[in-house]
Formats: structure tokens, sequence, C-alpha cells
């Protein structure tokens, strides 16, 4: 009998050899997918929209610089409490990196189902995140800055007054962005698709002062601080205070408690020109005993004796202003101001006890005229007519005399400083102390302090002239004579 043979081999034989086969089979094919694919990234790959399929690293990285760069360099819009702001990707330590984003879509197409899959199947569109580098330290230091460009501080309800009327600004939060949090948003948002700015977490801080509290100041006391005029009697006569007047005067500030509460600049108000005018009237300077030389006996008499002065100080026009504020209507808005009797600087009977007998010496010096030159000299001499400068005390210009000021009666003037001609309140009181000097030296009392101009002046005696400066240059002298000193100007 023939026999047929086995074409069918044990299990245990086949089976390895199939596996090999099939091994075999898969390698060949991810081989020739490599070969065929090369160094190009799989057909389909994209990053954030840009397709970078079948191209090497070298020119997926040029694609993704040129296409996704100047959106990783763009300014990112944020929103901080309604305001509009950028953040700078650099500054917060973020940058796209192309190159590692090239490597990682290369790296991740090499795998051999991939690989096999391209030479048998249709490409498979596949979307790939980049690879984007982060500096925490420098996205921490820039958050830093960011809160500091962008804080706000709190404002505090105030009101403030405008030509007699009251006005009241609103409370505001005070802002601040968190910092973290604010590095958190800018990392997040980055290359991300947005319509909107990116809304950065910030921190409230209330206002110390209210919209309640500016309501209630408001209603109790700016608007019937402005209702009307406050009458006030002085010496029988009414000064009448004006809203407009007492608004330029008048202050709403918040303690520590928070509560608002009046101020009054009571000095200012004293001072203002439209209540000065009133007050000049119905008050008057004390004026101290006049001594003078009688003609025939040659001695020194008393010519007029002094007289007390009636003064209205800040403290009662304070104390009688303020509590008239807040009341409304012309009869609870009329009081009585204060004034102050101000004693002679010197009686009649004070100046005979010092004992001054004669004349010990006179001088005078002409100066050309001039409209500030009249003003600052006879503000000068009135200042120091009638000082009384006892044994032993040392008499001082500006002591006596006072800084040259608007508000101490000078004007503008011209006055030498520095070697130049320049314009300065107190133009023209170096006459002044040029007399005062002679005086003294004729009088053979101590000087102590002088000053000559730093070049000569022609109508002052050489050698013996005298200029002075606020707080740089004095004229000052010591009455070392043994007996009382009057100084008549």
């Amino acid at each position: 009998m023939r026999r047929v043979p086995r074409l069918i081999t044990d299990w245990r034989t086949a089976l390895p050899l199939a596996c090999g086969a099939a091994v075999l089979g898969f390698g060949g094919l991810y081989a020739a997918g490599l070969a065929h694919a090369g160094d190009t990234i799989a057909d389909g790959t994209r990053v954030r929209g840009v397709d970078i399929g079948g191209m090497t690293r070298t020119e997926a990285q040029a694609v993704l610089d040129r296409e996704l760069g100047p959106e990783a360099a763009a300014p990112i819009p944020l929103r901080i409490d309604g305001r509009a702001a950028q953040a700078a990707p650099a500054a917060f330590g973020l940058s796209l990196d192309t190159r590692a984003t090239a490597e990682r879509a290369a790296r991740s197409g090499s795998d051999p189902f991939t690989v096999i899959g391209r030479l048998v199947l249709p490409a498979q569109e596949r979307d790939l995140e980049p690879v984007i580098r982060t500096d925490g330290a420098a996205a921490a230091a820039e958050a830093e800055r960011l809160a500091a460009r962008t804080r706000t501080a709190p404002r505090d309800g105030a009101i403030t007054f405008h030509d007699g009327t009251a006005r009241a600004t609103a409370p505001a939060a005070g802002v601040a962005v968190r910092a973290g949090a604010a590095a958190d948003a800018v990392r997040t948002a980055y290359l991300e698709p947005r319509t909107q700015p990116v809304a950065v977490p910030v921190v409230r801080t209330r206002p110390a002062v209210d919209a309640g509290e500016t309501e209630r100041a408001m209603a109790e006391i700016a608007e019937p601080a402005m209702s009307g005029p406050i009458t006030l009697t002085l010496a029988g006569k009414p000064v009448t205070l004006t809203p407009e007047a007492i608004g330029r005067h008048l202050r709403i500030e918040p303690g520590d408690d928070g509560v608002l509460r009046p101020d009054l600049d009571a000095e200012g108000l004293l001072a203002d020109p439209d209540v000065a005018r009133q007050t000049a009237a119905l008050t008057r300077p004390s004026r101290g005993a006049v001594l003078e030389v009688d003609p025939a006996t040659k001695r020194v008499v008393v010519a007029e004796d002094g007289r007390s002065g009636i003064q209205v100080t800040a403290k009662a026009l304070r104390d009688a202003v303020l509590p008239l504020l807040t009341r409304t209507g012309a009869a609870a808005r009329t009081g009585v101001l204060a004034a102050t009797e101000i004693p002679p600087k010197m009686t009649a009977e004070e100046a005979r006890r010092l004992g001054i007998r004669e004349q010990v010496s006179s001088f005078t010096v002409e100066f050309p005229a001039a409209p500030y030159r009249s003003t600052n000299i006879a503000r000068a001499v009135e200042l120091m007519n009638g000082s009384v400068v006892k044994p032993g005390e040392t008499w001082s210009f500006n002591g006596t005399v006072g800084e040259r000021t608007e508000a101490n009666g000078f004007v503008d003037g011209i006055m030498i400083k520095d070697g130049r001609y320049v314009k300065s309140p107190g133009g023209g009181v170096s006459a002044v102390a040029t007399t005062m000097y002679n005086a003294v030296f004729f009088a053979g009392l101590k000087p102590l302090e002088h000053g000559a101009h730093s070049f000569y002046i022609e109508r002052y005696p050489e050698g013996r002239e005298a200029t002075v400066a606020w707080g740089t240059l004095d004229l000052r002298w010591r009455n070392d004579s043994g007996h009382a000193v009057y100084v008549r100007a």
C-alpha cells in the first residue's frame, strides 16, 4: 500500500514557527515603515491647529516658530477689577519651545503601531500639546510687580466745599492683585484660545469712611453749614460770615474711628478778606506810651499815654462758629463774638519809672523813592517803633520786625542776594537796619551782630551799614548803658 506524506507537523513545532514568522513579518513592516517615513513627522499631526505632518523636525520647528511664535510672545490681555492690563509672557517666565515640540511630535509617531499604520492605513489626525517652558521665580517676581503697579488704595468718602456748596466724594474700595493667583492665571492662559481677557483674582480693602458715614455727614454737618450766613455780634455790631467764606476754611475730617467731624481753620477764617474787613472796623491794636523830646527843655517826656487794644482771637471765632454750623434758619445761626482786651505795652506811669530822660543819639538815612521801598520801610518802622530795651537786654531786628512776608505786611521789592539784585518780600528794609545800626553806634551801645551788603551802596556811610536776611543774618545789639533805652522811629 502506498503511504501519503504528512503535511501537518506537530503543533508544538508549528506554533513557534508561526510566531517567528509573524514577528519577522511585523518587524519587516516596522522596518519598512521607518524606511518609508524617514525623519518625517506622522501625517495629520497638529500643534494648536498648525499642521506639521510629513515634515522633518527642522521644518516643523520653523513652521511652529512662524505660526505660533508671534502668539507665544504677544502680551496676554488681563482684566483687573474692571481695568485693562497686560502680561508679557517673557516677564512671567513663559516661552514656547518649538524645537522640543517638534522632537516630541517626531517621537510620538515612532512607535511600531503608528509606523506600520502609516504604511497600510489612511493618515490619522492627532493634536499634540506644545512644550512650554516655565520659570517659577520669574513668574512670582513679575506677579509682585504687577500687583504693585495696579494696586489702588481705598478712597474714603469725603466732603469738600466750593463757592458755598457742599460736595460729596463717594468712597471706593482698595484693590490689590493676589500675586500668586495672578501668576497661576497667566500660566494657565498662556497659548490657550480665549475670547475675553484673563480675569486676575484680587483682594478688596474697605475704606475707613463708607458711603453711609459720608451721607450722614452731608445731611447733619455739611449741608446745614452751607445753608446760610452766620451772624455774630462784636461790640454791638454784626459780623456776617457767608457760606462762601465759611466753606473756604471748613474741613470735614475723619477721626481714627472713621467718623466725619467738622474742623474749622479759625485763623484762616479770621484773616479771610471778607471777615477781616468787618473785624478791622470794630477792633484796634494796643499802643504803648509815646515818648518825645521836649524842644524847650531837651528832656524826654510822655507825649501820649498807652492805650488798650481790642482784638478778636482765632479761638474766640472758633468757639462762636462751631456750635452754629449745624443749625439752620437765620435766628438759629446767630451768636456773640467775644473780644479780648489787649493791655498797652507800656503805660505813662511805667514809662516814667524807666527813668528815660534824654536823647542819646539820632540818625537819618535818605533813600530813593519807590512804592515798594516806602511800604516796606514804613512797615518795619511801625513794628520797631516804641521798643523798650532794659539794661542788659538784647534787641534783635528779626525778632522785633519778624519775617518779611505778605502776611506780615510786606510787599515784593528789590534786594541784594548773593551779589545780585532779586525780587523778594521786604526789599528796602536795609535802610531801616542801617539807620538803627548808626543810632546804636553813636549811642555807644554794644553791637552783637551785623553785616554789610555784598557790594557798596553810596547812600550809606562807609563802614557803617547793615543789612538783614531772615534766618541767616540779623542786626542785634545789647543795652550795656545801665539805663533803659526807648526806640523812637
